[in-house]
């Protein structure tokens, strides 16, 4: 009875790797035409004077012919305002916006920062994020057109060597854009990161600005493109130029804390989505669990022997090639026991979100 099930995680699993993920994993990224639509850059911050010294000036030095870069200060409590300033007073095509009162959450600060921007095509990016490539602007606003109006970017956090934790973050990273770029693929698309991702004026004022879901404390990125996205609006940018580069978090507990964040919102994506991903998760559960008891106690030692090196075959080469699209090839040697590991927190975090839940962005 076992191994019929275990056949049966097998098989869903394999539905998975090939149906779904190998859309990302065996695809080209579409290189367009170089851009030269007007384009307002939107970073928010609370408490990020030092990231913004930091990192600003990535986004400041981009060559391109026309853009704007608009700052909200989200009631900051240290110098990130006179930060804003400082550079406003270096650059002309800096505009600040200072909320001087709390107003909720991110989305009031999002909000504020589109009602400023005076450009129709908007690219979202952190304060706590670094662009490499001067070529950033142009790559993910190359994919905006008459159709397509929500463009996907890819937002990779910086190695740390020997760092396990780092890895971990990494890992979830990788898996998350898998996932999302994947059924975006699939024309499924269920989210996006607020670190890399652009949308026009005309479709935030469709959506009502975050009306739906503004009593959800997080979710300006991904819940707005769960109820944005449909078959034809949506475009993926992944080559290397375009990506932005996070520091991690080099605390588990602070990094626990800001996955349970995430995580609280998949319970608002639609039906549909909440199905792939719960049964994927699944899956994974249900195969790990009964291959450590099939392996100790089941009589087909060969044919379960057979399932497992044919599901892991399938997970390094998805992977792999996956992981060298975005430049994360050192974490496949490490990939089994990210996965298992990976999973054991989810489930840890699931648990702690039944009983209370995140409040702060």
């Amino acid at each position: 009875m076992l191994e019929i099930l275990f056949l049966i995680v097998f098989i869903i699993q394999v539905f998975y790797y090939l149906y779904f993920f190998s859309r990302f994993a065996f695809s080209s990224n579409i290189f367009k035409k170089k851009s030269n639509i007007p384009v307002s850059v939107i970073i928010c911050a609370k408490n990020e004077a030092n990231n913004l010294k930091l990192f600003l000036p990535s986004i400041i030095s981009q060559s391109y012919a026309t853009f704007e870069i608009v700052l909200v200060n989200d009631h900051s409590t240290d110098d990130s305002l006179q930060v804003m300033l400082d550079f406003q007073k270096k650059h002309t095509n800096i505009q600040v916006v200072n909320l001087n009162k709390t107003l909720g959450n991110k989305k009031n600060a999002v909000t504020q920062g589109i009602n400023t921007a005076k450009y129709e095509h908007l690219l979202f990016t952190d304060a706590d994020c670094e662009v490499k490539h001067n070529n950033w602007i142009n790559e993910m606003t190359s994919h905006f057109s008459n159709e397509k109006q929500l463009i996907l970017g890819y937002g990779a956090y910086e190695k740390i060597n020997n760092s396990w934790l780092n890895k971990l973050i990494r890992f979830e990273t990788l898996l998350t854009a898998i996932q999302y770029f994947s059924y975006a693929k699939a024309n499924l698309t269920y989210m996006g990161v607020g670190r890399n991702i652009a949308y026009t004026k005309s479709l935030f004022a469709k959506a009502n600005g975050f009306t739906k879901h503004q009593h959800i404390k997080s979710g300006d990125d991904d819940l707005f493109v769960n109820q944005m996205a449909v078959k034809n609006n949506v475009s993926l940018c992944y080559s290397e130029s375009s990506f932005t580069y996070s520091k991690s978090h080099t605390n588990f507990k602070k990094w626990i804390y800001q996955k349970r964040r995430h995580i609280s919102t998949a319970n608002h994506y639609k039906l549909i989505h909440q199905f792939l991903l719960g049964l994927f998760y699944i899956s994974q559960l249900l195969f790990w669990l009964l291959t450590f008891f099939l392996l100790f106690t089941s009589g087909s030692l060969i044919f379960i022997s057979i399932i497992i090196t044919i599901r892991f075959f399938l997970l390094y080469i998805i992977y792999g090639f996956s992981a060298k699209k975005l430049k994360e090839t050192d974490l496949v040697l490490y990939l089994p026991f990210l996965e298992l590991f990976l999973m054991i927190i989810h489930m840890y975090i699931f648990i702690q979100n039944i009983f209370s839940k995140p409040t702060n962005w």
